[in-house]
Formats: C-alpha cells, structure tokens, sequence
C-alpha cells in the first residue's frame, strides 16, 4: 500500500488536451467519485475547457481528517498528491501551460488541491476550494518555498462547518496570499456541507479569466 492511488482512473470531459483552451482538474470529496465532480463541468459553461476528473482509491484520499496528524494519513496523503502531480502532468504533455491548469476541488478534495498548490508554488490558472484548507493539525506552522505569482484563489465555507473550522479557511488564505497568491474568501453562515450557487458565480469568475490570452 505504498502508493494506494496508483493506478486509479482520470475521467474527462469538455474539450481533448490537445485542442483546449484550459484545462480544469476537479477532485471530488470523500465518498464522492469523479463522475460526480464532473457534473461541475455543466455548472461552469465553459465548453472550450478540458476537465479532468481523478478518481481516488475506495473514494476517499486519505482515512482520517484532514486536521489529523500528517504521518496517520500516510501513505495515502502522498499517494494522492503524487496524483494530482500526475494529472497536471497530463495536461503539460499535451500542451496546456500551467497558468492555464486551474484546480478545482469539493471538501477533502478541496483540502488536497490547497495543499498541492502550496507544495507546488507557481503560476497556476487557479485555485478554487468549496470548504476546505490546507491540511495539518491545529497549530501546524505552515512553511512552503515556491511563488504562485499571482494565482488566482477562492475560498469558500460554511461557518461553522462539521468538517472545516473557519480558522483553517483562514489559515489557508494568509499563508497562500504570503504565497504570492491572490486571495478571494466567502463566509456563509449557516451553509450546510454543500456547495451554494454564490461559489458557483464565483468559481465561473475566476476559470472564465483563462480564456483571456496571455
């Protein structure tokens, strides 16, 4: 179980690699699956786009919170960042430039495309996070080398949430904007463990910005 993502299947949708515009990789929460992340697609309208959808192992990326201790989810932890740095690399392949690969993600998937931006600083097309932040425990001194020179970022959560404190979200937003990144949060009070139409419309802002030629 060294590397229990290893082999898990990259759903798509929207445009070939070779032929998009961008590309949106979407990494769904736990006990989700990547043909339910897909649906995100319809929601974003952006038909000249590729998304690619990672499906994690048993549907869930690592076992415990995302607030537990790093060394209790490994190896799942790295095995899924190791995916992700797989996916991005698909689309490097094939064409599609990093500041045009934004990272989309719902919850645990969300937590996993923060922490992957932010161990991976540069110029990324984007960053959208529906609830989550990046991953450690309460008091975790958050250090990363990198520059996301200008990466556009937006935070979205219910406060309180059963799953992601406010403070996290916060947390996340400081250390990524001392990233070189530019930063956009939404509190929703009283929203449950869900994504609302207002993170939809802002997400649809943010992607709809890589259709500008750079």
């Amino acid at each position: 179980m060294e590397d229990p993502h290893r082999n898990q299947p990259v759903r798509s949708g929207g445009q070939p690699l070779a032929s998009a515009k961008a590309a949106v990789i979407l990494v769904h929460g736990r006990g989700g699956s990547s043909e339910d992340i897909l649906g995100l697609a319809r929601e974003f309208d952006e038909p000249e786009f590729a998304y690619l959808a990672p499906e994690a192992a048993k549907n869930t990326w690592y076992p415990y919170s995302f607030l537990a201790p790093i060394a209790q989810n490994q190896p799942w932890l790295n095995s899924a960042l190791g995916f992700l740095r797989h996916v991005v690399e698909l689309a490097t392949t094939a064409g599609v430039p990093r500041n045009r690969i934004a990272l989309v993600g719902f919850s645990q998937g969300a937590c996993l495309a923060t922490e992957f931006v932010a161990r991976n600083a540069a110029r990324f097309g984007g960053l959208v996070a529906f609830t989550g932040g990046l991953i450690g425990p309460p008091g975790t001194k958050f250090a990363y080398p990198g520059d996301l020179e200008g990466t556009s970022c937006f935070f979205g959560a219910g406060d309180p949430d059963p799953h992601v404190p406010w403070e996290r979200v916060e947390e996340s937003r400081s250390v990524l904007t001392a990233l070189g990144g530019v930063v956009t949060v939404r509190r929703y009070p009283g929203l449950p463990h869900t994504i609302n139409q207002d993170e939809i419309e802002q997400a649809k802002r943010l992607l709809s910005r890589l259709r500008v030629e750079e």
